[in-house]
């Protein structure tokens, strides 16, 4: 009798078509059409570790580099373990705009889905 086990999440990160133009968008607007998002986590908010997106103008040296959709997204390494399997959707419904995390490394998430533990 064989155990099968859970699959396991995409060692990546993606980012929705909607959310990438969400993107392109705020760079343009912010005079940095050619910039890279960087995408990260950091210690805080009600659960733990909080996400962090940021446009910067180039990736890291030690950065992992994504390219989806026509943009560039740059994650630091400590970061990366946190997130690998992660999509970035955007959403403008009826609960508010914004950029929304689906990480299936996150355990717990507060209510208001800024914040995760693992």
């Amino acid at each position: 009798m064989t155990q099968q086990t859970a699959p396991r999440p995409p060692l990546t990160i993606t980012i929705s078509e909607k959310a990438a133009h969400h993107v392109r968008k705020f760079a343009e607007q912010a005079g940095k059409p050619n910039a890279t998002l960087r995408v990260g986590v950091k210690g805080g908010g009600c659960s733990g570790l909080t996400y962090v997106l940021d446009m910067v103008d180039a990736p890291g040296e030690s950065d992992k580099i994504i390219k989806e959709h026509g943009l560039t997204l740059c994650v630091d390494k400590k970061s990366y373990v946190f997130l690998a399997g992660t999509t970035l959707e955007y959403s403008d419904g009826l609960n508010g705009k914004g950029f929304e995390f689906h990480n299936p490394n996150a355990k717990t998430t507060c209510g208001c889905g800024t914040s995760f533990s693992v």
